[in-house]
């Protein structure tokens, strides 16, 4: 039966890609291309009936015979006689990158559609190949270039791009992008979630232009559990057999030229004995250069290695502790997502001044920029998709979403040191149908990249005084890796929760996902009152002693760097619409707990130097 399901996910997957919402493969390193930025301000129609795409027997004005009339043909009045209901030209405006609820105040609650518009220029020359690339826009994205649909992109996160060479206008063009972030059950995300559903075109826009026969990925890392095996892998946008193509590190004087094969790909192993590797102690960045008759990219590579053997988890062959932090893609301070490479860096370096060598960036990818300034500032990477908690489990559509949101993620970052783990969800409930979901994408994870760490947040389930994990898909990832919130949620009060013990099925390494509780900063009592910063201490310091009975013990991702946004947290005195399991509040006050986890990483650091 579940084969046979699988079967249909397959075919639906085909169909998906068919029906306008493909797009070419992730072209890898779009910031080392030839770019255009379309960023800046867009004008913007907010458009709650979604009257600019449905006409009034509700048919998309794209799918109509003329094709015509929706806001996507950007027209203007030219006659006064003329009805137009619109005007982008007469609309405000917003920036880009950027969420719309951060940046005008009847839209701070607002899920739905909006349109955007933005006019730019563009020199279009014969024998190139032009695309529109999009870093992330929360949820679907239709997309339009000069009135003329270009297609359709679900999935918050992970960017995309469409083919626009013989679309282009020597002079001005206009692009109009249709966003709508209403909440869906069969969406990945799902309807439920506990953070701000920021809408908009929240990363960077570009106009990328390409030679014909442009490198459209390449790959470049240590070969798994070999510390001076490098593999170097590379496809061009076509199958262009004898394309000759140098590989060089300066530093190291390695230079290597190879041709294309049949099929425009070139897959190679070779052995390199200096090199320094990459770690939190020592971030190191070679510079790297792939270089064809037409093109010349440029890129900052780590090579490091990265397993689980036994109990342990192994950074380039010596055992690890991973000293780490959760974060959201979210500033606390000023509202929105992080708006620029200054916003992530200060949280980076937050987790740092705590002495973590890891973060896990939940609950969906992040900026590509945030992984690139992690590989800079040596903190280890756990990246995730947004399979959160009580998914669609047998709907082919939204597997198929699932397994491209995990590509993206995958073919984006897999260049990036940093990143050690690919998460395929989190706080999953059991069953047969999500066991094969999640196995399935276990298996896309693997196919993709098996030189990194493979897990998912799991749960865990309570029997007496004792936590057990058994979940199945413990056979498939190579870390017991699980939420626990023992003092908050469940365990009684802070001081009861050292009485809890661990039945874990599986011999792998143990890493907690997530543990915590709220509290108001400078809100002090008691450590029995919730709320209260002498609260959130004391489960901290419990917490530790809980885990240090777990003799697999192998890191932690404590829940949260920051206070952060959610319309889940009602609460008009404690929350106001803010999660406060914070170590660091949203005007940026570090709270108590703060001190005993960074206490703690001191220890671990000293135990595993």
């Amino acid at each position: 039966m579940l084969k046979s399901t699988y079967r249909i996910i397959l075919i639906c997957l085909s169909l998906f890609t068919s029906m306008g919402y493909a797009q070419v493969s992730t072209i890898q390193n779009i910031q080392g291309r030839n770019i255009q930025s379309l960023n800046g301000k867009w004008n913007y129609i907010i458009d709650p009936y979604e009257n600019g795409y449905y006409d009034y027997r509700h048919q998309p004005f794209d799918q109509t015979k003329t094709g015509t009339g929706g806001f996507f043909d950007d027209r203007e009045q030219k006659d006064k006689s003329e009805l137009i209901e619109y005007s982008f030209n007469g609309s405000p405006q917003m920036n880009v990158p950027g969420d719309w609820n951060s940046q005008a105040e009847k839209l701070e609650l607002y899920e739905g559609t909006v349109w955007l518009r933005k006019k730019f220029d563009a020199k279009p020359e014969k024998g190139k190949k032009y695309f529109i690339y999009f870093g992330a826009v929360n949820y679907e994205a239709h997309v339009y270039l000069n009135g003329k649909k270009l297609g359709v992109h679900k999935g918050g996160f992970t960017p995309f791009q469409f083919d626009v060479t013989n679309k282009l206008k020597i002079g001005e063009n206009s692009v109009v992008v249709k966003v709508d972030n209403t909440r869906k059950p069969d969406e990945i995300p799902t309807t439920n979630t506990d953070w701000w559903n920021y809408g908009g075109i929240t990363r960077d826009v570009y106009l990328a232009e390409f030679p014909d026969h442009f490198i459209s990925d390449y790959k470049l890392q240590l070969v798994k559990g070999n510390n001076n095996l490098i593999n170097f892998s590379l496809r061009l946008a076509d199958a262009t057999a004898g394309q000759e193509i140098t590989l060089s590190i300066p530093e190291l004087k390695l230079e290597k030229k190879y041709k294309t094969d049949g099929e425009g790909k070139i897959d190679d192993e070779f052995t390199w004995n200096n090199l320094s590797l990459w770690s939190p102690e020592n971030p190191k960045l070679y510079e790297a250069n792939i270089k064809s008759d037409k093109e010349n990219i440029n890129d900052k590579i780590g090579f490091r290695t990265i397993e689980a053997k036994g109990d342990s988890i192994l950074l380039n062959n010596k055992s690890v502790f991973l000293r780490g932090i959760s974060l959201h893609d979210e500033n606390p301070l000023i509202a929105g997502r992080l708006r620029s490479k200054g916003d992530m860096r200060m949280m980076l370096q937050w987790a740092k001044d705590m002495n973590c060598n890891y973060v896990r960036l939940a609950h969906y990818p992040h900026n590509e920029d945030m992984i690139r300034l992690a590989d800079e500032m040596g903190l280890m990477v756990w990246a995730e998709v947004p399979v959160y908690w009580t998914i669609n489990w047998t709907n082919p559509a939204t597997y198929a979403n699932a397994k491209q949101q995990l590509t993206d993620l995958i073919l984006r970052d897999k260049n990036r040191a940093s990143v050690v783990i690919w998460s395929v969800g989190n706080e999953t409930p059991l069953s047969d149908a999500r066991l094969s979901f999640m196995s399935n994408l276990v298996e896309t994870a693997r196919s993709l990249d098996d030189a990194r760490l493979i897990a998912a947040a799991l749960e865990v389930h309570r029997e007496g005084n004792t936590m057990v994990l058994n979940d199945p898909l413990g056979e498939k990832i190579d870390l017991v890796s699980f939420n626990e919130y023992a003092g908050w949620y469940f365990g009684g009060v802070p001081s009861e929760i050292t009485k809890i013990d661990f039945n874990i099925k599986y011999n792998k390494p143990v890493v907690i996902s997530e543990f915590g509780g709220d509290a108001l900063a400078g809100f002090h009592a008691d450590e029995n009152t919730r709320w209260s910063e002498e609260y959130q201490e004391a489960l901290y310091k419990n917490q530790i002693t809980m885990l240090s009975k777990i003799k697999s013990l192998r890191g932690i991702t404590p829940w949260i760097l920051t206070d952060f946004r959610s319309p889940r947290r009602q609460h008009p005195i404690y929350q106001n619409f803010w999660n406060r399991k914070g170590l660091i509040s949203e005007t940026g006050e570090k709270k108590k707990a703060y001190f005993v986890l960074k206490n703690f990483y001191n220890q671990m650091q000293e135990k595993y130097k």
